[in-house]
């Protein structure tokens, strides 16, 4: 079988070295509802606070975008055992969960939100894992700052766009925040081609696996499925040397 163009030729390249495995971990039970400052739109988020931030009655601060973007901490712990250690770039850290499970995992973490409230908070609950002189938290645009960036792995769990996402069947790439998940990965692959990215339930696969083909050279890309409770909460897609096991920075 022939192919005429540079992108189909690059999937048969890359086509054996992708692989789909399914990771789980466990959640504490839920409780009842009693925080009357937690809106009514995270109360679900709320039930599910120690799966979020298992040291969460220690003093974790949230914003209401926190709740249901953050990633939950067993999922952001097999992000940062997949690290290698080395330099991270968390390009969207949010609240820190992610940045505070590499640091835990002896990795340098640059984390950069634009908003600095997030980055306060994300101070914050570092502090309180312990690890807020691993973290150079930055205020700043990641898009603008990018071409100043130096990593080993660069970590990606853009804003999936708020809680409906839940409810599509098909989540395209253009559905990414604050640019479209084809943008923000050609950003980041000038940094380094070893990425990490966490992405909804329901992505197209296809899409994902595309970001891979029109790499130059292609990558490796290993696609994993993550659970808690026994519920898909996303999947997450390793790239470079992040596929297959742990990225050398030696």
């Amino acid at each position: 079988m022939e192919f005429d163009s540079p992108i189909a030729r690059a999937r048969t390249r890359c086509s054996k070295k992708r692989k789909r495995s399914k990771q789980r971990v466990k959640a504490t039970p839920e409780e009842p509802f009693k925080e009357e400052s937690i809106s009514p739109l995270v109360r679900k988020y709320w039930l599910q606070r120690y799966s979020l931030f298992s040291r969460y009655d220690e003093g974790i601060q949230m914003d209401e975008e926190g709740w249901f973007s953050v990633t939950p901490e067993k999922i952001a712990i097999s992000h940062a055992q997949r690290s290698g250690g080395g330099t991270v770039i968390d390009c969207f850290t949010g609240v820190g969960g992610n940045a505070i499970q590499f640091a835990r995992a002896c990795c340098h973490v640059v984390a950069i939100d634009i908003d600095p409230i997030k980055v306060q908070l994300a101070f914050n609950n570092a502090k309180i894992y312990g690890v807020e002189d691993y973290i150079d938290f930055v205020i700043g645009d990641f898009f603008e700052l990018a071409t100043s960036l130096k990593g080993d792995m660069v970590f990606l769990s853009p804003p999936w766009g708020g809680p409906t996402y839940r409810t599509m069947k098909n989540f395209t790439l253009d559905l990414l925040k604050p640019r479209d998940g084809y943008s923000i990965f050609q950003v980041a692959q000038k940094i380094t081609p070893n990425i990490i990215m966490f992405l909804p339930r329901s992505v197209d696969l296809q899409q994902v696996e595309e970001l891979s083909w029109l790499s130059s050279p292609p990558l490796n890309i290993e696609i994993e499925e993550n659970y808690v409770k026994c519920n898909l909460k996303g999947l997450t897609a390793y790239f470079g040397d992040t596929a297959f096991g742990k990225p050398d920075v030696s």
